[in-house]
């Protein structure tokens, strides 16, 4: 997808996001509105630290432009499958020991630090516990063939590599709710508000990836201002009982980290190159 159409549809989705948003204050509340915004922001800024092991799982697999968009789409469809399973599991939860949401803060913090402070390049993308599943299953072709997923000869199934791509895509997406999925909980236990969220920022994500792939490099800074997000968040879930969290002082928070996060990105200079 060309670079002008990709940003094209980037904003389209925001504005369709923003114009939810709005129709979530004029029939419901705007107290509701502001959760649905703040829900958004953390769902987004997670998907664009998602983007970057997209990028990975691709460079990893040999996937050309024309297969990442059919994967993606198939990866978006799914996301949003798990993600609502995620959500409602979530809500029972919670609703049948509330004190889970002490553990759900621990882990964001826990899932702060391990962001911040891990190195890169060390996850093995073609190689996870899903991927070698599929490959003990199934004899999969040394090459692509098309879009296809399977293909038959001589009446034997065999697996493609795109299918090992589409579940490299989705177990890593799995391990990306099982982050955000606690953070939205920090801001509402609303699962129309989370799953809703959930939904825009995930549907932006074709666009978005194809906006970002070349541009990894610029967003160093990136993955400290989502880990500062997940540590507040976690610890406004620790705190909950003890104090009172502004709304609107939260969503300001989470969007400062975001923007200043990609302003340090683009501005301070890599002494790497």
């Amino acid at each position: 997808m060309p670079p002008g159409k990709a940003l094209r549809w980037v904003i389209t989705w925001f504005i369709l996001a923003m114009g939810f948003s709005w129709v979530v204050r004029h029939y419901f509340s705007t107290q509701l509105q502001v959760e649905f915004l703040t829900c958004y922001a953390v769902e987004w800024s997670l998907s664009l630290d998602n983007l970057f092991v997209f990028l990975m799982i691709f460079e990893a697999f040999g996937v050309d432009t024309h297969r990442q968009i059919r994967v993606l789409w198939w990866g978006i469809a799914g996301a949003m499958v798990l993600r609502m399973v995620f959500i409602f599991l979530g809500v029972a939860l919670v609703q049948m020991f509330e004190p889970i949401l002490y553990v759900f803060g621990a882990f964001l913090i826990y899932s702060a630090y391990m962001m911040a402070f891990s190195k890169e390049g060390t996850k093995d993308v073609k190689n996870n516990v899903l991927v070698r599943l599929v490959r003990r299953r199934f004899s999969v072709t040394k090459n692509f063939h098309g879009d296809a997923f399977f293909i038959r000869r001589m009446g034997i199934t065999f697996a493609t590599p795109m299918l090992l791509v589409l579940v490299a895509i989705e177990s890593s997406d799995v391990m990306f709710a099982v982050d955000s999925i606690p953070a939205a909980f920090a801001i509402t236990r609303n699962p129309f508000i989370i799953y809703s969220a959930n939904i825009f920022a995930i549907l932006g994500l074709r666009s978005l990836y194809f906006l970002l792939a070349q541009a990894d490099r610029m967003f160093r800074f990136l993955k400290y201002g989502i880990s500062f997000i997940l540590a507040f968040v976690g610890f406004k879930m620790l705190a909950a009982h003890h104090i009172e969290f502004n709304e609107y002082i939260s969503l300001g928070i989470i969007l400062i980290s975001i923007v200043g996060s990609i302003l340090l990105s683009v501005f301070v200079k890599n002494e790497n190159g």
